[in-house]
């Protein structure tokens, strides 16, 4: 069976004005034009809908019986067209994000709050995980686009937008880092670490340079998130490395942060989706302004 919005359209217009030619004018068609419509919407069903002479044409009695079906069926394609002529011009929809809780919780609200001063109607789907769960999502298309740290090498995966995360030491204020420079990782690892799982991007990161270093790092605790590792630090357990735009080394007036001095200590942030899929129009706008944040990212870290 196949049959479209026009013939149907045509059907229900003869049937509500009991003539073609009114019908046609209704829906501002040529009356030949209409009649090729109606004849085609009744190949398309296998029967006759309507019963014609050259003085009067009336319903049939399927005719009669499928109109408010073929009615209803009317009223939920042109809800359909509507809602995808919507999302097309972004007039609603959703962005689905996977994104390392960092970035979840410091960049991207202001980035999203901005986007939405522009497209209140844009809604927003956020999986703060770490990086092999961003991955991980992405590759199953459970979301548009993945915000995740250091390399990826998944061919099915395409990057969009790239830039760094520079690694801080966290430390109490007093600590005998806290002296306005930027310590190097030897003088950092001096003290006992408080570090990140093993399975986040953060601790890959970190164990690279101390191994480049050549150097014996005390790990007084490992944590998963970064809330429990600033905690830790509060509580006087050892010194964190977290990347800079993780709120948490904010969070707490009694605890610093100063940049560790060795480009080692740089994370790779990268924003990848689903290489050979399409983005839907509100993630591809988004990803847009995304680029704007990346750049002065970028900026900042010069």
């Amino acid at each position: 069976m196949n049959f479209d919005v026009r013939q149907l359209r045509a059907f229900i217009a003869v049937a509500e004005h009991g003539s073609f030619t009114r019908a046609a004018a209704a829906l501002n068609l040529s009356q030949p034009a209409l009649t090729v419509q109606v004849r085609a919407l009744e190949e398309a069903l296998g029967l006759r809908l309507f019963d014609r002479n050259t003085r009067n044409v009336a319903l049939t009695r399927l005719g009669r019986e499928l109109l408010p079906e073929l009615r209803r069926v009317l009223r939920e394609l042109e809800a359909l067209l509507d809602k995808t002529r919507q999302l097309a011009r972004m007039a609603g929809g959703m962005v689905r994000i996977a994104v390392l809780p960092s970035f979840a919780s410091s960049l991207l609200p202001d980035v999203i709050a901005r986007f939405r001063a522009q497209h209140p109607e844009i809604g927003f789907a956020l999986r703060d995980v770490i990086a092999s769960g961003v991955t991980a999502l992405t590759l199953a298309e459970e979301v548009d686009l993945g915000i995740t740290g250091g390399p990826f090498e998944d061919a099915e995966l395409e990057l969009m937008l790239s830039s760094v995360d520079r690694m801080h030491a966290v430390f109490p204020s007093g600590h005998a880092l806290d002296d306005g420079t930027s310590p190097s990782l030897a003088a950092v690892a001096r003290h006992p670490l408080v570090l990140m799982s093993r399975a986040t991007s953060v601790r890959a990161v970190v164990d690279a340079a101390i191994a480049a270093e050549g150097l014996v790092a005390e790990v007084a605790a490992e944590a998963t998130y970064m809330s429990t590792a600033v905690g830790m630090v509060r509580a006087g357990m050892g010194i964190a490395i977290l990347p800079e735009t993780a709120m948490e080394i904010k969070a707490l007036p009694m605890l610093r942060s100063a940049p560790i001095d060795d480009p080692r200590l740089a994370r790779s942030i990268s924003v990848i989706k689903r290489r050979g899929r399409t983005l839907p129009p509100a993630s591809a706008a988004f990803l847009d302004h995304l680029g704007v944040a990346f750049d002065a990212l970028d900026r900042s870290a010069m």
